[in-house]
């Protein structure tokens, strides 16, 4: 668990490092998904650890159902930022800062899914299978 900690603040960091660079630029995209993904991987990491402090395992099995959520708005951003450098190139460099976004998103949803495994496993003994990475 601590392991998966640890990578979130990575993740988090890599994230804050890329938009003090965005910041610099004005956006060549309107971000809708991009927010979305922040507010639901945020939400998951908070009621992982939620989960843990009660040893709440209905809280850590939504954990893990939540998963699909982030994955697919990341599967749509993905999609979305491929179309963009398909219309203009000039859009690319912009386009893989934002990719690279919505990936560190998607991992930490990832984290969060194997610390609410965690959870389910100090409870009940078994691993889930969704959380083996």
């Amino acid at each position: 668990m601590i392991t998966d900690m640890e990578r979130i603040g990575d993740q988090a960091a890599d994230i804050a490092e890329i938009t003090v660079h965005l910041s610099e630029k004005a956006y060549l995209i309107k971000l809708i998904d991009i927010p979305k993904m922040a507010e639901a991987t945020v939400r998951m990491v908070r009621e992982s650890i939620d989960a843990f402090v009660a040893r709440d395992l209905s809280l850590a099995k939504q954990v893990i159902e939540s998963d699909d959520i982030v994955d697919e708005l990341f599967c749509r951003i993905k999609d979305s930022l491929i179309e963009l450098i398909r219309e203009s190139a000039d859009y690319g460099e912009q386009a893989t800062d934002f990719l690279m976004i919505a990936k560190y998103f998607e991992r930490i949803g990832d984290h969060a899914v194997n610390i609410a495994g965690w959870v389910q496993f100090a409870i009940t003994g078994a691993h889930s299978e969704k959380t083996k990475m």
